[in-house]
């Protein structure tokens, strides 16, 4: 092939030239036509084609339904639930493993999954590996991409890491979902009420916490971007390092983390500690704010007035503070914690004024239980006199 009259080293010249016709003599011998190799030029990504082929499929959609046992309209469907763009007809972009993930949902299918629950959870898969894959992708790029690569050095590296690194992925994942499995039946219940009706609670009474950075919208038009998100992996990290069970971690989504927890106490003082862990991290302000009532679980995420109330408190707290409900404060107690009253507040969208509670961790030296009578407070002591005294004593 005449790589010079096909236009595909237009432009180079010396050894950025020669290591293009390295690379495109080795893509050659291993089957890339010609079509791929001027639209991957055109695009700046041939570097990336053997990479393409290591992670990528051999067989069209229709090949891939036929051997699997799954609709082609589901099998489509969950490709672009997970975020995939839908293939043509002759795309071969379905691999072994896409038609081994078909066949096991074909089997939780004739186990009794409906398809409305299998979209359902690919939608959340979907929506957790897009942006594992997208972390993993910036990661790679960055570990081994080094300054003054050739195009034929990076193509030849990368494909042979993909094919070592890749596989070891499977257990990382794998033991993960099983953890994370274990961890939700742990905590899960199943009574009588459940076991009559044949379904589970729609809601159940959550403590519910959002915290989020002050000015990270302003602080975003005045840092490159790759700084601003050092900052809001900063504080997914900080939000992980903090959270003890019984809270988990939702999600963290650039300047925000979302929490909940069934006991209100543990919430609080995860909220506080993460505000503490921020300020010492140098990063800007945290404010944190939680309701605690129903909330309704749904692809992985929550729902409900309670999720809308938490989020209104956190809008109004002040930098470095975590504001509670009532609710939160009488069901958290202060054997960890205290309060102070923080005023009733008109929040949008919650009828009526609502009390709320600024909570404080409780310093090692302050107990939990108040201070016992001094010797001129105790019954029938006597009540100090005088201007002076009374402010003393007032004091």
């Amino acid at each position: 092939m005449d790589f010079e009259a096909e236009g595909l080293l237009a432009g180079l010249t010396g050894e950025q030239r020669a290591a293009r016709e390295q690379l495109l003599q080795w893509l050659v011998d291993r089957g890339f036509g010609l079509d791929e190799l001027r639209t991957a030029a055109s695009e700046d990504r041939l570097a990336l084609l053997p990479l393409d082929r290591v992670l990528g499929g051999g067989y069209t959609a229709d090949e891939a339904h036929t051997q699997a046992g799954l609709p082609l309209e589901l099998l489509l469907r969950i490709r672009r639930l997970l975020g995939l763009p839908e293939p043509g007809p002759d795309d071969r972009v379905f691999s072994d493993k896409d038609i081994a993930a078909a066949r096991s949902t074909r089997m939780f299918l004739d186990a009794g999954f409906n398809e409305r629950e299998i979209v359902e959870i690919t939608r959340v898969l979907g929506e957790g590996m897009g942006r594992l894959a997208a972390t993993i992708t910036a990661s790679f790029l960055e570990t081994f991409l080094a300054a003054g690569d050739t195009e034929d050095q990076v193509a030849i590296r990368f494909a042979e890491l993909a094919q070592q690194l890749t596989p070891a992925l499977t257990p990382v994942l794998i033991a993960a979902l099983e953890a994370h499995l274990a961890d939700s039946v742990r905590r899960g219940t199943l009574g009588r009420a459940e076991l009559e009706s044949g379904d589970v609670a729609g809601s159940q009474q959550l403590g519910i916490c959002f915290a989020d950075l002050v000015g990270f919208t302003r602080l975003g038009g005045e840092v490159e971007l790759r700084e601003l998100g050092t900052v809001a992996g900063r504080l997914a990290a900080l939000a992980a390092s903090v959270t003890e069970s019984p809270v988990r971690l939702i999600k963290t989504i650039g300047d925000a983390a979302m929490f909940v927890s069934p006991e209100p106490g543990p919430l609080v003082v995860v909220a506080l500690r993460l505000v503490e862990a921020v300020e010492h991290a140098e990063l800007p302000s945290l404010r944190a704010g939680a309701a605690l009532g129903p909330a309704l679980l749904r692809a992985g995420d929550y729902y409900g007035n309670t999720v809308n109330l938490a989020s209104r408190v956190t809008g109004i707290a002040r930098p470095g503070s975590v504001l509670c409900t009532q609710e939160v404060r009488d069901a958290a107690g202060d054997s960890e914690l205290e309060w102070s009253a923080a005023g009733r507040h008109r929040l949008k969208g919650i009828s009526g004024p609502v009390p709320l509670y600024r909570a404080r961790l409780r310093s090692p030296d302050s107990g939990s239980e108040p201070p016992a009578p001094g010797p001129d407070k105790g019954r029938g002591a006597k009540r100090p006199r005088g201007g002076q005294s009374q402010k003393r004593a007032r004091r």
